[in-house]
C-alpha cells in the first residue's frame, strides 16, 4: 500500500465493512469452487482458511459434530496460517459432503504446478541448516487424495 501512499490508518476512517466470504458461499457448487480455487494456489494455510470459511457458512457446530471433532478444535485446525492434518481436512470435507479428487492436467499446467510447488517448498527453508534445506527441497510435493 505504501506505493500509493495509503496507510492502514488512512483506511480506518472510511467505515469499510469487513468482507466475509462465508456470506456468499450459499451452495455446494459455490463451496466446491471456492475450495478448489484455494487448493490451486498450493498454499496449505489458504486451503485451511477456505475450508474454514465454508464450514462457517454451513455452521461450525454442525460441521464439527458431523466430523467428530470439537467446535474449538475445528476453529483451531482451520484458522489462518494453520497446517491441519490431512485426516482432519478429509473428515471436515466429508462432513460438508465434499471430497478431494485428482484430475489429469496438461503438460503446461503440470509444469506450472511443479514450479509453484517447488518455490513454495523453497520459501520454507529460510533460517535452516544446509542439511535441513536439502531434505525439504528433496521431498516430493504432496498430492491430493480422495477422501473416504
Amino acid at each position: 500500500m505504501s506505493a500509493h501512499k495509503i496507510t492502514l490508518a488512512d483506511l480506518d476512517g472510511l467505515d469499510l465493512e469487513d468482507f466475509d466470504p462465508a456470506e456468499y458461499i450459499t451452495s455446494d457448487v459455490a463451496a466446491a469452487a471456492y475450495i478448489n480455487e484455494a487448493l490451486s494456489t498450493n498454499d496449505a494455510a489458504l486451503l485451511a482458511s477456505a475450508i474454514g470459511d465454508v464450514a462457517r457458512a454451513r455452521g461450525m457446530s454442525d460441521i464439527a459434530k458431523k466430523a467428530g471433532i470439537t467446535r474449538e478444535a475445528l476453529y483451531k485446525a482451520l484458522r489462518e496460517n494453520s497446517q491441519p492434518r490431512m485426516e482432519t481436512i478429509a473428515r471436515v470435507l466429508g462432513a460438508m459432503k465434499l471430497r478431494f479428487v485428482v484430475v489429469p492436467c496438461d503438460g503446461d499446467a503440470c509444469a506450472e504446478h511443479m514450479v509453484s510447488t517447488k518455490a513454495s517448498r523453497a520459501s520454507k527453508v529460510t533460517g535452516r541448516t544446509s542439511a535441513e534445506k536439502a531434505s525439504i527441497l528433496a521431498t516430493k510435493p504432496a498430492t491430493k487424495k480422495v477422501a473416504a
